[in-house]
């Protein structure tokens, strides 16, 4: 069932000497060549100086699908953040606690909140919901993902399994309220869970092709970036897993569009 492609995305420059070139020559060469060493090394310091706390990433690659895992912060900073989380969220209780699908109404297998900025809003599963004031804590993990990815959020869905029991089933994150070139960044505090993506056209008993599901796990401390165009091929799902005993929160950064930019937005990866 797993299938991972991934790259590594650190490169080194390096030189060659050529052979039967004359010393004067030789040695302009290899004048040039540090050069262009010393000058590739500036470069490489100039873009990682736009993110100041790179990290090592890995790719993951399949048809349609292209997301960057990393992980964001050591066991002992993830621990604080989770135990800070815990006693400043509050989670959506009575009607705002349930979710419309085909029609029907369901109580979330989950505990979830939204935070953001002034005023959003975030329409999903047939219900809307406003957005909090953020957090200290949730301001604080906002902007490592920022300083590490180079992009902007302004809204949050924080959704807490409290057990392996809790669970969220397949589903894009495609809504018309978000910006569609804009990733999707999940970080993962607590229990390490299993993270499946199914291909749009291999899903359900009307299938009309066989592509295989990408599975991930995604550990404490972690950050999945879900580039685009993932969330329009791919669905994802964290699955029931009964032998998990220990809570999770995972927080989904998201850009949301204001009213005036969502009917003219672009649909990534469709022509």
């Amino acid at each position: 069932m797993e299938k991972f492609v991934i790259r590594d995305q650190n490169k080194r420059h390096c030189t060659n000497d050529t052979p039967g070139v004359s010393s004067r020559k030789k040695i302009k060469q290899e004048r040039d060549e540090k050069m262009t060493e010393e000058h590739s090394e500036d470069d490489e310091d100039t873009a990682f100086a736009e993110f100041s706390n790179p990290v090592p990433w890995q790719k993951i690659e399949a048809e349609g699908l292209d997301c960057d895992y990393a992980l964001l912060f050591s066991k002992e900073e993830a621990d604080r953040l989770f135990k800070q989380l815990e006693g400043e969220v509050v989670y959506a209780t009575g009607e705002e606690s349930k979710v419309q699908v085909y029609g029907k109404v369901y109580n979330i297998p989950r505990k979830q909140a939204t935070y953001g900025d002034a005023g959003l809003t975030y329409t999903y599963s047939g219900v809307t919901r406003l957005a909090c004031p953020w957090t200290p804590t949730l301001e604080y993990i906002r902007d490592a993902v920022t300083k590490t990815t180079g992009q902007t959020f302004n809204f949050v869905l924080v959704n807490r399994y409290k057990d392996g029991q809790d669970h969220i089933g397949e589903h894009r994150d495609d809504e018309k309220e978000l910006d569609p070139l804009c990733p999707i960044a999940s970080v993962s505090l607590g229990a390490a869970r299993d993270f499946v993506f199914k291909h749009r056209d291999s899903r359900g008993n009307r299938s009309c092709r066989q592509i295989e599901p990408v599975k991930l796990e995604l550990a404490h401390g972690s950050l999945l970036l879900m580039n685009p165009p993932t969330n329009t091929f791919w669905y994802h799902s964290l699955p029931v897993r009964k032998k998990v005993l220990l809570p999770r929160i995972n927080l989904t950064f998201r850009r949301i569009l204001l009213d005036s930019k969502r009917e003219s937005k672009p649909k990534p990866g469709v022509s």
